[in-house]
């Protein structure tokens, strides 16, 4: 099973980019050798005027969208700004194909300020990952910034409550692997 993180986060030390970090090295833990936990892709990094422009051609373009076609889960970190998630993500997820997430498995993860925007992982994000064919959302973590705290060195740190949901996100995942295996272990070639 491939795993890949995508991070909607505009700047590169963020609650959300911290989130998904560690919860992808959750999961490689969790899962050992039995998934791959593919480098993250940083849209943030892809360049700005291809992004934008959805120029197809553009070679790091390219290789992030097949990045994502080899995932079998596909955890979406982003921050939710003024109700809605980044500007960032939907640039990124517009340049997918309609079914671009068919087959797969995501995992959203989502901060924000207050617990006031919480419902916008279901009014925003889910219907576009459902017109991207989403066969499934396995879970959902939302964390306000007083959930994860920013310390002096400029790490953060998780609640009880956000590392319990963190841990009910990853054993999703982890039965999805148990099921994606034991499909491969009963088919048997004619």
């Amino acid at each position: 099973m491939n795993i890949i993180g995508l991070s909607g986060s505009p700047t590169a030390h963020s609650r959300s980019n911290w989130l998904l970090q560690q919860f992808l090295q959750q999961l490689q833990t969790q899962l050992g050798a039995d998934a791959e936990v593919l480098a993250p892709v940083r849209i943030r990094d892809l360049p700005a005027t291809a992004l934008l422009h959805a120029n197809f051609a553009n070679p790091e373009i390219v290789n992030a969208l097949s990045r994502v076609a080899k995932a079998d889960v596909v955890v979406i970190a982003t921050p939710i700004y003024k109700a809605a998630y980044s500007g960032l993500l939907k640039a990124f997820l517009d340049l997918l194909p309609q079914d671009g997430l068919q087959h797969k498995a995501v995992v959203a993860l989502a901060t924000g300020g207050s617990p006031a925007h919480f419902l916008a992982v279901d009014y925003a994000l889910k219907p576009v990952l459902s017109a991207l064919r989403t066969r499934e959302v396995l879970d959902t973590v939302y964390a306000t910034d007083s959930q994860l705290a920013k310390l002096a060195d400029g790490i953060y740190t998780a609640n009880t409550e956000i590392e319990e949901r963190l841990q009910r996100a990853a054993y999703q995942v982890r039965r999805k692997q148990d099921t994606h295996h034991k499909q491969h272990l009963s088919f048997t070639p004619a």
